[in-house]
């Protein structure tokens, strides 16, 4: 049966051989596939096949690095490797690629095996960024580079449109660590005060102690929950 996307850009019809959801998926995207293969390719994971979305992964990962990299080339002139460094990392992480799948609602179409799903993989923060890597790839590949880095910066919109500056993106722990060093002050300690939840779903509640701040501090990862302590306790010490 072929269904049929409505294409609100420039008001016509596509033809698509994918299924209504996956059509839907298209739209959030604002892209459609010539050759849907790559995209159910790029949705599935490797609990369910062994051909899956870890190559694309691959070459996605280097084409968003490429795309990121000559945005910033591009519209910071002034600004050193250093600089461009950390704005194309802040964009670039897990966790920003996770919160731009989230609002695509990716783990919708994830093709997983039933014990991944069962364990709510589907929600886990590298599998939906690797996906979407896969997702770039998959649109390069069937296209062109010109087309996925329009796909690419237009997903990326608001993260670009509210870049802080480069000197604000070092992480909180390295920042309060200089804040201190600055001061001849001792360095910060921190303590895993207690693991919570299972194996597959912990969070770690660490303690930060820093000159006269000591803060606590809830993450799904013990790196988590140690910047999230470092900025509680440079709040309190600056």
């Amino acid at each position: 049966m072929l269904y049929v996307l409505y294409y609100a850009q420039d008001q016509r019809n596509y033809p698509a051989t994918v299924n209504p959801p996956v059509n839907r998926l298209c739209a959030a995207l604002g892209y459609i596939f010539r050759q849907p293969e790559l995209l159910e390719e790029a949705l599935t994971h490797r609990s369910i096949s062994p051909r899956n979305n870890e190559r694309l992964e691959f070459l996605g990962d280097a084409l968003l690095n490429l795309i990121v990299a000559e945005y910033l080339f591009q519209q910071y002139p002034q600004a050193n490797e250093g600089e461009m460094s950390r704005l194309r990392a802040s964009l670039v992480k897990g966790e920003t690629l996770a919160e731009l799948a989230r609002s695509l609602n990716l783990g919708d179409w994830l093709r997983m095996g039933q014990s991944e799903l069962k364990s709510g993989s589907f929600r886990r923060e590298s599998v939906l960024s690797d996906t979407l890597e896969a997702i770039f790839a998959a649109v390069y590949l069937d296209s062109s580079f010109a087309t996925c880095r329009d796909l690419i910066l237009r997903l990326y919109r608001d993260w670009l449109t509210g870049l802080t500056s480069a000197s604000e993106l070092k992480d909180p722990k390295t920042r309060l660590q200089e804040y201190l060093q600055a001061r001849q002050q001792p360095l910060p300690i921190y303590n895993v005060l207690e693991i919570r939840g299972e194996p597959h779903t912990q969070s770690f509640v660490v303690e930060c102690v820093a000159a006269a701040a000591r803060t606590t501090a809830l993450g799904s990862s013990r790196r988590k929950a140690e910047q999230e302590a470092a900025r509680q306790a440079l709040e309190q010490i600056r």
